[in-house]
């Protein structure tokens, strides 16, 4: 049997990498369903071969463990919507890989009117805001029965549980907004300029300061005369007026 601790594969990987016919088709089913990678879109087709292969096995058999396997398989069937309820085992190989798909709760978060878009549905699933009644689901992939589909909502600990909230608004409704009377602006004060007249007086009324200003600068001048300006004034002095002052002396 092997290590029961030990992780194993849960899907199988394409037989070959370059088919263009599963490459088209993995391509639009993830335009349309928003998968994470292709490891989602192969554990889903994993299922999906399982199923039939168990149908495969049982209809060839007659035994009453066998009859009591089909009846088995058809109510898990059933349960979770993939079939109808007048149904038969062979109806299950006639499901596609959409099929299974639709079943998501990713899917049917949006089909519900909880999501505007696949994106906006899988990013609720994985931050916790979907719940199935009263557990929460954190898994994009979990496959909803037919009794789980009408319990689908957001959890009550969730912002998105109140039916206001604005990602729950649908795109295009109208919003009425309370109407904001709006306050004009108060004018400002403009600043009063002096005439030209005041300022004309100003400036004669400084006047008389610049001239006693000047005024002092002549007597600072006056009084500051160099040497050699005194030694020019005794010079002018006549001959005559030298000789007189030593004849005095004289006597």
């Amino acid at each position: 049997m092997g290590d029961p601790g030990k992780l194993r594969k849960k899907f199988s990987m394409p037989s070959h990498p370059w088919q263009k016919m599963r490459i088209d088709e993995e391509k639009e089913l993830n335009n349309e369903y928003h998968f994470k990678n292709k490891r989602e879109l192969w554990k889903l087709n994993s299922i999906l071969r399982n199923f039939k292969r168990q149908v495969k096995d049982l209809v060839p058999r007659r035994d009453e463990t066998a009859e009591r396997q089909k009846k088995e398989f058809l109510t898990k069937m059933r349960n979770l919507n993939l079939v109808g309820s007048d149904s038969i085992l062979e109806d299950v190989l006639s499901l596609t890989l959409k099929d299974m798909c639709e079943r998501r709760l990713q899917t049917l978060v949006v089909r519900k009117g909880l999501a505007r878009s696949m994106k906006q549905a899988r990013q609720f699933i994985v931050h916790g805001h979907v719940a199935i009644g009263e557990d929460k689901i954190t898994s994009p992939s979990y496959l909803v029965s037919a009794k789980e589909q009408s319990l689908i909502r957001f959890s009550n600990s969730s912002d998105l549980s109140d039916e206001s909230h604005p990602e729950r608004i649908p795109v295009g409704t109208v919003v009425h907004k309370p109407e904001v009377k709006e306050q004009k602006p108060k004018k400002e004060e403009k600043k009063t300029e002096p005439k030209k007249e005041e300022v004309k007086e100003e400036k004669v009324e400084e006047k008389p300061e610049t001239v006693e200003k000047e005024d002092k600068k002549e007597e600072v001048k006056e009084e500051g005369k160099k040497p050699e300006e005194v030694k020019e004034e005794i010079k002018e002095q006549p001959k005559e007026d030298i000789k007189e002052e030593n004849k005095e002396d004289k006597k």
